[in-house]
């Protein structure tokens, strides 16, 4: 018996669909991870290992971008306050305490006006300091952020390292961190991320799950009706 037409064409369109809705979930079109990427390549043609990219570390490195209130001055010259890993920056991303494994190391850079990953990554390795922290052994694990201050510059670039284990540490409730405390782009959670512009601060969006439960649903849809 032949197909009417509607059922034939999502037929048709089933395996379409579930190829883009896949390629929308592992979307890595997002600032924060090109930097680890980047970071990852200068590491192994160093001799050094590759870093796990952990996306609770990703969003504390967003939050420690929000600790200096936009001030550039500030940026080689203090740090926020080690408590505030445990007392402010693991709760706003939803990072369970008792998985925030030790900081080995971390780079910050900012500039009035917004570097991409391979000029970020120039800017915060300017000295043999900086490459020390950059290809040293401690490092297990890595996490990226970026954001702009009041919807534009200056533009903050922050790298956190860790020496936990990428399986165990910086455990996220839910699987998924918070993203509302800050606007910003933070490395590991394979979402689309908006980079920062002129009008911009970098605001995260969540186009590729988006597009995928479209998709899904669409799929069912068209499931029920063959």
């Amino acid at each position: 018996m032949a197909m009417s037409a509607g059922p034939l064409l999502a037929a048709l369109l089933l395996p379409a669909l579930l190829l883009s809705a896949a390629s929308a979930a592992d979307s890595t079109n997002n600032p924060a991870d090109q930097l680890v990427s980047l970071v990852n390549s200068n590491r192994t043609a160093s001799k050094a290992s590759s870093l796990s990219d952990n996306q609770g570390l990703g969003c504390i490195a967003l939050q420690y971008i929000k600790a200096y209130q936009g001030q550039c001055s500030d940026v080689r010259d203090k740090k926020p306050p080690e408590s505030s890993f445990a007392e402010k920056f693991a709760p706003d991303c939803g990072v369970q305490v008792a998985t925030l494994s030790k900081i080995t190391g971390r780079l910050v850079a900012c500039q009035s006006k917004y570097p991409s990953p391979p000029e970020a990554l120039d800017i915060l390795v300017n000295d043999a300091k900086d490459l020390q922290v950059l290809h040293s052994k401690n490092h297990t694990e890595i996490g990226v952020a970026v954001s702009g201050t009041d919807g534009g510059g200056p533009y903050f670039w922050c790298v956190l390292f860790s020496g936990g284990k990428p399986a165990t540490s910086f455990k996220v409730d839910g699987e998924v961190p918070k993203t509302a405390m800050h606007p910003g782009c933070f490395s590991g959670n394979n979402d689309d991320c908006a980079g920062p512009s002129p009008t911009n601060g970098a605001v995260p969006t969540i186009a590729g799950a988006s597009r995928l439960v479209a998709a899904l649903l669409f799929v069912m849809a068209c499931a029920l009706a063959l």
